[in-house]
């Protein structure tokens, strides 16, 4: 890997109403995006990014199909205009899907269906209540993972998206991360609040859900990649379409080693990041962990055109 430019990928919680409408209107290649998307799955997905309600996207297996498109239309609107080549690329979670799109190494119709499935077996694996998730904030990650094993009580509890150094997203067992955050609270948490989740992401309470999607995925055609990607379950890089499958499986029990991504994109001499996708999420990540990185996103026509100009510029 040679360069100072990668492009990231959002995953969950990067949803909003009407995301994505505006590049369907701009760019013909980003409305092919939508066609195809909508033609793989056999549904209107793109009437669910464009005009559905917050409910409907809150639900998992629209979010993924949702994000995951939208991200792939903002990246052909901006490959569209005259967008670099990155030297590498990641994506958070369902991001990863996205970053293996843009890499080559998946087809755009079997990433959707492989996501919206991937929603389906995530919801189904964890009975509504049983699970939970809670972002702790201001804690150190052996702290965090003493405490996760003192709360477990026999239950599932542990960190399941490591985001920065102070920042933790933890997983488990409804009542085992009720009491892992009464404990991080005693231990000098700054916060450590429950989050609105559909399920309980990243952690062994999915199991049901990886042994599902690894079938799925084993009939799935994966491509040796066009452009590294650090992978989120080891945090290392990745060329060849068999290691990119074999990730993608052990994601979804595994927690998002992003702190880890990101530091070793830092170490390989990555000075720009382009989030692309719905939302700024991992751009303010990216400033949590440090502030050299030149961060930018592209969602919409505007970014795509402050993008391209700032690049060419540069």
């Amino acid at each position: 890997m040679t360069g100072n430019l990668a492009f990231v990928f959002p995953g969950q919680g990067s949803q909003y109403v009407g995301m994505g409408r505006d590049l369907f209107e701009n760019f013909e290649v980003a409305r092919r995006v939508f066609e195809e998307a909508d033609d793989a799955l056999g549904v209107k997905l793109s009437r669910v990014c464009f005009e559905g309600t917050a409910d409907e996207l809150q639900i998992t297996e629209n979010t993924q199909p949702a994000i995951l498109t939208v991200s792939i239309a903002a990246l052909r609107a901006f490959q569209a205009e005259g967008a670099p080549e990155p030297s590498a690329v990641a994506g958070h979670s369902l991001g990863e899907y996205s970053a293996l799109v843009a890499a080559g190494s998946l087809s755009l119709a079997d990433a959707v269906r492989t996501v919206r499935a991937r929603g389906r077996y995530m919801q189904e694996a964890s009975p509504v209540g049983a699970g939970a998730m809670a972002a702790v904030l201001g804690s150190d990650l052996a702290t965090i993972e003493e405490a996760c094993r003192e709360a477990a009580e026999g239950e599932v509890c542990s960190p399941a998206n490591i985001n920065s150094q102070g920042q933790v997203v933890i997983a488990g067992s409804a009542g085992a991360v009720d009491r892992a955050i009464e404990l991080l609270k005693s231990r000098g948490a700054k916060r450590a609040i429950k989050l609105n989740v559909s399920a309980p992401f990243h952690c062994a309470l999915m199991m049901p859900a990886q042994e599902k999607l690894a079938h799925d995925l084993s009939l799935v055609e994966f491509n040796d990649l066009s452009v590294p990607l650090i992978t989120n379950v080891d945090a290392k890089e990745i060329s060849t379409g068999t290691d990119a499958r074999e990730s993608l499986i052990r994601q979804v029990s595994s927690p998002v080693k992003w702190l880890q991504t990101v530091e070793l994109l830092i170490s390989k001499g990555v000075s720009q990041i382009i989030e692309i996708g719905p939302g700024k999420v991992l751009s303010g990540l990216f400033r949590q962990v440090s502030r050299e990185i030149d961060t930018q996103n592209v969602e919409d026509s505007a970014t795509v055109k402050q993008a391209v100009g700032v690049r060419l510029a540069g």
